[in-house]
Order: structure tokens, then C-alpha cells, then sequence
């Protein structure tokens, strides 16, 4: 479906990132992987290449606009074209419940800087590449920013914001036949993870709320989403978000 494309992941090192890049290599894409942890990022390139894919590993924080540049930059250099930039980083506050009065200014700035601004860098530094190719910009939101979630109002907000620039974007760059959309995941995480450590009923709570009683899978159940949104079969889809949650919200 993706041969001959190349497809960028932010925040790929782990969890989601991790596993659409691995699905989008196993489409035919070459894939860069891009995080903070470059090491974490050599260990998923490695995985791509031992399926007999494409990878590149690039070191990059996704909050600093110089960096993103660079990793577009090196991206061109290296596969000669930008297919896909899929923004997955999220911010390390991400997961963590809080009440909004014990939100601190250096939880709501790194929420907003990982998944708001960062995602405006990316977009900026994606674009000509994308319109060249005419590609699509991806952003991975939530269904707490559709539904608002009780332990997570910085993270509501954000992805609450990220789809309304999704659906601004799109309008935007739809003349230039670049499409813009986002996915909304429920997939077991290593942030997840953490979540239902400090929440343990939450877990029975997400299980049960799907329909399909359970949490999804990165690269199994969001993966083949993804490539479905980068490839040519979904040419008529812009300003989308798309849920896969197993039926644990419905629109």
C-alpha cells in the first residue's frame, strides 16, 4: 500500500509511535523515527530493518521548531521525499490524572508545547515537502478531546485544540491536494500503563466501555488506520478524525 513512500513518526520510540511506524515499514514505507531518545528510536529502526523494511533514526524534540527543520531536512536528504509526517509525541504529563487545581504551570506548559506548538512546528516544516508529494500531515488526538476525561483536563484541552487544527489545516491545504487527519487511538501503552497503575479501575472501565471489550494494539488494531489514511485508497478523506477504540465512543 505504501511502497515508495516515505513516512516520518514523531515520538516513535515506544507505544503508539512505535507501532505505526512498524506498521507503516511493513507496508512498503521507508519510515524515520523520530524521538528525544535516539537510542530507543536505533532500537525501532532496527526492527524495521530486521522485517526487511526501511528505517532512519533521527534524534529530534519536537519543541524546538530548529530541530523538526532538521529532521524534515534530513529526511529529504536521505529518501528524497516527504509522504507522511504523523505528529505522535505527546508530552510526559500526558498520562499522569490531575484535578485542575493541582494542574502546575509546568504541566500545562509541557502539554501545550509537546502537543499543540509542536504540532504547529511540524506542520510548518512539513508543508512544502507535503504539497510537493501531495502527501498528508497526520495527528494523533484523543477521545478524551471529543468527550472531555474526568483525571486528564490539560490533555482534554490539547487534543481538543489539535483536532480543531486538524479540521483548519485541511481546509487550508486541501487546494494544494495535501489531506490532513487525525486518529483517535485506545491502544495499550507504556503511558497507559502507568495510567492504570495510578487508576486501577480504570482499566476495567476503558475494557467495558468498548464494545469489543478491550484496549487496542499499536501496530495490529491503529497501524493498518494509518496506512489506510497515507495510501491512495483514502484519496477523498481530508478534516477527518478517524476512532479506533474498539466502540468505546461512537459518533
Amino acid at each position: 500500500m505504501l511502497s515508495g513512500k516515505t513516512v516520518m513518526v514523531t515520538g516513535a520510540s515506544q507505544g503508539v509511535g512505535r507501532g505505526l511506524a512498524l506498521a507503516a515499514a511493513s507496508a512498503g514505507a521507508s519510515v524515520v523515527i523520530t524521538a528525544r531518545n535516539l537510542e530507543a528510536a536505533e532500537g525501532v529502526e532496527a526492527e524495521i530493518r530486521a522485517a526487511g523494511g526501511q528505517g532512519m533514526a533521527y534524534r529530534c524534540d519536537v519543541t524546538d521548531r530548529g530541530e523538526v527543520e532538521a529532521a524534515v531536512a534530513a529526511t529529504l536528504r536521505r529518501f528524497g521525499r516527504l509522504d507522511a509526517l504523523v505528529h505522535n509525541a505527546t508530552s510526559r504529563f500526558s498520562g499522569r490524572p490531575a484535578r485542575l487545581e493541582a494542574v502546575t504551570d509546568e504541566d500545562w506548559n509541557d502539554q501545550v508545547a509537546v502537543g499543540l506548538r509542536a504540532a504547529f512546528f511540524c506542520a510548518q516544516a512539513a508543508l512544502p515537502a507535503l504539497r510537493e508529494a501531495g502527501g498528508s500531515f497526520i495527528v494523533l488526538v484523543s477521545n478524551a478531546g471529543i468527550e472531555g476525561s474526568l483525571p486528564l483536563p490539560v490533555y482534554s484541552a490539547i487534543k481538543g485544540a489539535q483536532r480543531g487544527l486538524v479540521k483548519s489545516l485541511a481546509r487550508e491545504w486541501g487546494p494544494d491536494g495535501v489531506r490532513v487527519n487525525a486518529i483517535a487511538p485506545v491502544a495499550m501503552t507504556p503511558a497507559m500503563d502507568k495510567f492504570f497503575d495510578a487508576q486501577p479501575a480504570m482499566r476495567g472501565y476503558i475494557e467495558s466501555g468498548a464494545a469489543l471489550r478491550r484496549v487496542g494494539d499499536p501496530q495490529v488494531d491503529v497501524g493498518p488506520v494509518l496506512n489506510f489514511l497515507i495510501g491512495p485508497d483514502s484519496a477523498f478523506i481530508t478534516g477527518q478524525t478517524v476512532l479506533v477504540n474498539g466502540g468505546a465512543t461512537m459518533v
